[in-house]
């Protein structure tokens, strides 16, 4: 998190503070910024600071995020440290369902390359659906690069001397067959020809 603070003044806010979709019941008005809490026990007395992950010492974190008013007075149980992301060279050693090439060996979430929550969850449905496949004697099943799942698996898999794990997002996708100025449209498009092979892929499923 103070890694994108320091980017600029109003990066957190448009990132893990971004207040989409969260407006004040009293004036109808959408935040300046907004810092989630994710519930952390049945009693509902501990929560978990969202988008927060930081390197800063123990102590500089109490008195950092103690500037946020809601949590000035508020009792830290534990400190934030960074995890590490361990992934393997995918593009050397998977194919584009997931599987370790020459070996009956599947990879699924974040290990496979994928970053993310869901994209490690969609990367898990792709090796299921493969793994099953493979078993029961059936052709193997390839998702078109137009849907995110086909593209992150184009991507996971691809010859690349400086491989790093990637989310979902449009950059991976095909490019449309015409142009499209207006971004919600374009979006719209993307989503509109990815779910047409989405139905294909389900009639063969």
């Amino acid at each position: 998190v103070e890694v994108m603070a320091e980017r600029g003044f109003d990066t957190l806010r448009f990132g893990p503070f971004k207040p989409v979709g969260l407006y004040d019941p009293r004036t109808n008005k959408r935040g300046y910024a907004c810092l989630q809490l994710r519930r952390e026990d049945k009693e509902g007395k501990m929560y978990n600071l969202i988008g927060c992950q930081t390197n800063l010492t123990f102590g500089e974190q109490k008195r950092v995020f103690g500037i946020i008013p809601a949590l000035k007075n508020a009792e830290f149980y534990r400190y934030g440290v960074m995890h590490k992301n361990i992934y393997i060279n995918a593009p050397s050693c998977l194919d584009d369902n997931f599987r370790f090439k020459d070996k009956n060996l599947w990879f699924a979430g974040q290990i496979s390359g994928v970053e993310g929550y869901v994209e490690s969850i969609a990367g898990g449905l792709l090796s299921a659906i493969s793994m099953e496949r493979y078993l029961s004697g059936k052709e193997k099943l390839t998702f078109s690069t137009n849907t995110v799942l086909g593209a992150l698996a184009k991507y996971v898999t691809t010859p690349n001397v400086d491989f790093q794990p990637m989310n979902a997002n449009y950059g991976i996708l095909n490019g449309l067959d015409r142009i499209i100025k207006d971004k919600d449209l374009k979006k719209k498009a993307y989503a509109e020809r990815s779910l047409e092979e989405i139905k294909k892929i389900s009639e063969i499923l």
